[in-house]
């Protein structure tokens, strides 16, 4: 239920600042934040929540989701996209927005539905209704890949059936349509394999992208782009997309390319973690190929100042376990007060939403989420999730309340 609560944690996350306020309490009004700061007084209507040893932050955004996806180890890609029935798969994905909310991610971009079509605007609605609980969802519709490059492969269906296939002007046509269909973000795979085994290369060229995001930005859609090479990458920083997922090879010239142009890496540590562990590895050392190379693009990534955005890909590992991509970005080199900025006020402002979400600020939404502990001194307390408030209502309460 919505209604007027007095907030009062034992420090409240300054995203500006990039650091906790001691005493600072937030008044909830409307479903906006009406003030924040010390010594508030609570009207004689409002509700208190006293959160004692707990940090009040805005709520968190996963920039990169995949809502109709589960553990690779539980089910195959493959396997989800061709042999789960729809219903499912949307029942899984409702299950998914439960755990999302309940971890304290009260925005995602879902970027793609592999397979699942537009569903992801039906649950979007279903959400904003109150028919399932869950986080504010942008969502990019069936995602756009090259024709003949993408999978599941070897099955008796379409070469495609996770996507959506078009080239050259085609491409166009299909973004119109996706976003025609929902979609509030359009997602191009900017190289990939052309069959199994074989490694990555760029698929689009730049001619073919540019049309896109130029019929994107004029739609008032940002456009994400899956590049895992520096060839896709740089392409992709050419024709003038928003953000680059993964970055996996990215070198230190793409990077500053990128910084240059404005356009933020979502690096996605999180997916390549759970997948090399999937694959045997017990998170020691000595560390795969693919977890060096990761840790060295992440690396250079940092040192070019490239924005960079939160976002695990998750679905690759649990729904509920967002945090995981924070602790790892941490882990491997970010400062935990940056890390928990980009957490909120970065992952606001490259998904567009800066004047809305991701500051504890007068005006904004009362999306807001408490865990215990301080999480830019332990990164970790990211997992302790004690409270959680979306849109003004309390979905989450601390077992004492």
């Amino acid at each position: 239920m919505t209604g007027r609560f007095l907030i009062r944690p034992q420090a409240v996350f300054d995203a500006e600042a990039r650091c906790t306020r001691r005493g600072w309490s937030v008044l909830v009004e409307d479903r906006l934040i009406a003030a924040v700061g010390e010594r508030l007084d609570a009207p004689t209507d409002a509700e208190v929540l006293d959160l004692p040893g707990s940090t009040l932050l805005p709520g968190l955004i996963d920039a990169h989701v995949h809502l109709f996806l589960h553990p690779y180890d539980e089910v195959s890609w493959d396997d989800q996209v061709v042999r789960e029935s729809f219903a499912l798969r949307v029942a899984r994905a409702v299950a998914a927005c439960r755990a999302t909310l309940m971890a304290g991610f009260t925005t995602v971009r879902d970027l793609g539905t592999e397979g699942a079509h537009d569903a992801d605007t039906g649950l979007k609605q279903a959400i904003a209704l109150g028919v399932v609980p869950g986080p504010r969802i942008l969502g990019a519709n069936r995602a756009i890949v090259a024709t003949g490059a993408y999978g599941p492969k070897g099955y008796n269906c379409c070469a495609a059936a996770g996507a959506e296939e078009a080239s050259g002007e085609a491409m166009v046509t299909a973004a119109r349509r996706q976003i025609g269909e929902g979609a509030d973000v359009v997602k191009l795979y900017g190289d990939y394999r052309w069959r199994p085994g074989e490694p990555s290369r760029a698929t689009f060229t730049v001619e073919e992208m540019r049309p896109v995001v130029d019929l994107a930005h004029a739609a008032g859609r940002k456009v994400a782009v899956h590049a895992n090479t520096a060839e896709g990458m740089r392409r992709a920083v050419l024709a003038g997309v928003d953000t680059i997922e993964h970055g996996s090879e990215g070198t230190p010239e793409v990077f500053a390319m990128m910084r240059d142009a404005g356009i933020a890496l979502v690096p996605t540590l999180a997916a390549t973690d759970a997948i090399t562990r999937y694959r045997g590895w017990d998170g020691k050392t000595p560390e795969p190929e693919a977890i060096t190379a990761k840790r060295a693009s992440y690396r250079a990534a940092l040192e070019s100042g490239v924005t960079i955005g939160v976002g695990g890909d998750t679905g690759v590992f649990t729904h509920g376990a967002n945090a995981r991509e924070a602790v790892l970005m941490a882990d491997w080199g970010m400062a935990a007060a940056d890390v928990v900025t980009a957490l909120t006020a970065g992952n606001a402002a490259i998904l567009g939403l800066e004047d809305e979400i991701g500051t504890i600020a007068v005006g904004r939404k009362a999306d807001l989420v408490a865990v215990q502990g301080d999480p830019t001194s332990d990164i970790r307390a990211l997992e302790r999730v004690a409270f959680v408030m979306r849109g003004g209502a309390v979905v989450r309460r601390p077992i004492a309340q």
